[in-house]
């Protein structure tokens, strides 16, 4: 893999197990663009 090409992620679900896999990604390559998407028009969160 070339060190300029980009890498681009796109999650779709914004569940817990979407968020924990967008998370790895960042965290591996924090270099890397990740968009995450839900067919929901209300943000999930927890306390």
């Amino acid at each position: 893999m070339s060190p300029h090409t980009a890498r681009r992620v796109i999650v779709i679900g914004v569940d817990a197990a979407g968020m924990s896999g967008a998370s790895q990604v960042k965290r591996r390559q924090p270099s890397w663009t990740v968009r995450a998407f839900d067919r929901s028009p209300f943000a999930l969160f927890s306390l």
